[in-house]
């Protein structure tokens, strides 16, 4: 995975005017939005400050405390979900309410609290709705409940910890010249045929796959190509360059696109580091359990990682379909 630093350097072509206005152009033409011309003028500015100001939160994120990452992080975050935002309504924001987080959590915590045991609520209105709807389309998660723990198994990259090596998570997919190849074992994890899986995967996913077994290897391919950002049990491990399937089949957030499992994440370690002082002060210097070390890992990946999906959904991946 590159440095944090290297993150942005795909973004440049972003930081002119000119470049911005015709690529929104391009994007409010997709969504048949009238007047795509005047429009695309009027946000490019805005477009181009909301990515500025997200690479000077990650960059500064990289180089600090990390008493303060959480909160530097999840900043930049929320300014590049906002310019995804501009590119598909050019009024974004319309009201004050798509201004709040979409997202809550224990306001205060409980004795002997652990933070992989902490839950956040998805709320009606505000910014995770927002993208939950108009960058994926799912409906309907408002009052959903997901834990830390639950959220943490379904980044493939968060594999290596021995928090989660107890039981694996992840199956690799690995590519050969008819589309990708699994392990039989797949089938046992999942306790289906490979027909049914098919059918199973197909049901949690805004792609369609195709599975078929040959001479015991289980073939999968898609119409038009994996992506990073689906709506899928399928996710991109960018530390090892390889797609992954996830098999916490019973898992609330097991077809999730990554992006949200980041933001939710994300949004609950800069309340902690906010205000829960002392408790967050007390596990940078005592480390008492796992909570460390999978903290840790998790800003280290997705620091390096969101700007990278993000700029694989602006880029390519609206356009896929």
């Amino acid at each position: 995975m590159p440095e944090n630093n290297d993150n942005f350097d795909k973004y440049t072509p972003f930081f002119s005017a000119s470049s911005s206005q015709l690529f929104l152009q391009k994007c409010y033409n997709r969504e048949k939005i009238a007047d795509a011309e005047m429009k695309s003028y009027e946000n490019c500015y805005p477009f181009i400050y909301h990515l500025e100001h997200a690479k000077t939160y990650y960059l500064q994120a990289a180089i600090s405390p990390l008493s303060i990452q959480p909160i530097l992080s999840f900043y930049g975050f929320a300014q590049l979900l906002k310019a995804c935002l501009l590119t598909i309504d050019p009024n974004y924001p319309e009201s004050t309410s798509l201004l709040a987080h979409g997202v809550t959590t224990r306001k205060r915590k409980k004795q002997q609290y652990e933070f992989l045991k902490d839950e956040v609520k998805t709320q009606k209105n505000g910014l995770f709705t927002c993208i939950s709807e108009k960058m994926f389309h799912i409906k309907h998660l408002e009052g959903e409940k997901y834990s830390m723990d639950t959220l943490l198994k379904e980044i493939p990259d968060m594999e290596t910890l021995s928090w989660a090596a107890t039981r694996k998570s992840f199956i690799p997919l690995l590519q050969n010249s008819d589309g990708f190849q699994l392990s039989p074992v797949v089938l046992d994890n999942y306790r289906m045929s490979s027909s049914r899986l098919e059918e199973f995967l197909n049901s949690k996913t805004n792609q369609t796959y195709h599975i078929k077994e040959d001479l015991g290897v289980i073939l999968l391919n898609t119409d038009h190509g994996l992506l990073h950002n689906a709506s899928s049990p399928i996710r991109y491990n960018w530390a090892e360059g390889r797609f992954m399937l996830s098999i916490n089949k019973e898992s609330t957030a097991f077809s999730l696109p990554e992006i949200l499992l980041h933001y939710l994440i994300s949004y609950n370690l800069s309340i902690i580091a906010r205000y829960e002082t002392e408790w967050w002060a007390e596990l940078l210097k005592t480390m008492p359990n796992d909570d460390y070390p999978c903290i840790v890992q998790f800003l280290k990946i997705s620091q390096a990682k969101v700007p990278l999906l993000i700029f694989e959904w602006l880029k390519s991946e609206r356009f896929s379909s």
